[in-house]
């Protein structure tokens, strides 16, 4: 009987240790798991981080007073209206910016400027211009087509305001 005890006892502490062994590897799948999960988490932040950070810079730099560009007149065919005829706009205006740099940057990028305000004009209507709710809704649309960057990955531009100086619909 007691050769049959001896059998009977490492049988029993087998299965124990196969318990302890795989609750071991559960526990350290899931801390495995755990962490990377937190890894994966905290990598995101910081790259969303990493984005902004040229936005802050560029805030940083923000000192002094507004620049004022003026930017030479449009000549611009506008969509055609209900009656179907032709009409034009001529519109000049003025960019205030937030630096000197931006100043410079705008006026480097002056051909970017023309050509985004340029397409953004020979979309519209000349009933949807000719309201003073529309000349404040074309301003606010130049400030975000003229705000997106000139370069890829490039920073934003920091244009305050469009000041319309003449703005004319034939």
């Amino acid at each position: 009987m007691k050769a049959d005890q001896k059998v009977e006892a490492p049988a029993g502490g087998g299965s124990k240790k196969l318990i302890i062994i795989i609750v071991a590897v559960v526990l350290l799948l899931a801390a495995a798991g755990g962490g990377a999960a937190w890894f994966f988490m905290h990598g995101k932040a910081d790259a969303h981080e990493e984005e902004d950070k040229p936005v802050k810079k560029k805030s940083a730099k923000k000192a002094g007073p507004s620049e004022y560009i003026p930017v030479e007149p449009f000549t611009v065919n506008l969509q055609p209206g209900e009656a179907g005829a032709d009409q034009y706009l001529q519109l000049a205006f003025t960019l205030e910016v937030g630096s000197l740099e931006e100043a410079d940057n705008i006026k480097k990028n002056m051909a970017k400027v023309r050509n985004r305000v340029l397409l953004l004009l020979s979309s519209k209507k000349a009933a949807d211009l000719s309201t003073p709710e529309g000349k404040v809704e074309l301003s606010k649309e130049i400030v975000a087509q003229l705000s997106e960057p000139f370069e890829p990955r490039g920073d934003k531009q920091d244009v305050i305001d469009v000041l319309f100086t003449s703005f004319i619909i034939q």
